[in-house]
């Protein structure tokens, strides 16, 4: 790939813009499919933890690919927890992607698990996410706040009537 893509930290602007992205869910527990998807000029991959055998130290891993090759790595998690959310915000994921969501009082509260400032997401100073604490801690809530992507899945029917 020999053109330059823009930052995988611009992901939540480029998808509020409405710009074409390129992206598919990743499975298997591996670092160098990642990596060749970005050479394909790939911009996100979603790290799939509910349909696959993938661990909290596999998905840091894929994350870690997913940054290097600069990729916007998206977690969906397996179920919602405050503890899902945050092991994969702090382990640098741009967004989750929680699945049956199928009320607004649960939609609210993932959003609130995401977000630090009007929200509760645990803070920690030191992690992939604030680049290893190199950023600010009030730089960090901001740069977390204003680019990590929530996708809220409305799969079942009862949610969708």
């Amino acid at each position: 790939m020999t053109e330059m893509r823009p930052h995988f930290s611009t992901f939540r602007e480029r998808l509020l813009r409405r710009e074409r992205l390129i992206g598919t869910f990743v499975k298997l527990p591996t670092t160098q499919v990642i990596e060749m998807l970005g050479e394909l000029g790939y911009d996100f991959i979603i790290i799939d933890q509910e349909h696959a055998a993938l661990d909290r130290g596999i998905t840091d891993l894929m994350i870690l690919a997913a940054r290097a090759a600069n990729l916007a790595p998206v977690v969906r998690i397996p179920e919602f927890t405050p503890s899902h959310v945050l092991s994969a915000l702090d382990s640098g994921a741009m967004g989750i992607m929680v699945p049956h969501v199928a009320s607004v009082e649960k939609a609210e509260a993932i959003a609130r698990a995401s977000r630090y400032r009007g929200g509760e997401r645990g803070f920690v100073g030191v992690s992939r996410a604030s680049n290893w604490g190199r950023v600010g801690s009030v730089q960090h809530m901001e740069q977390q706040d204003s680019q990590v992507v929530v996708f809220a899945m409305i799969e079942d029917q009862h949610a969708v009537d």
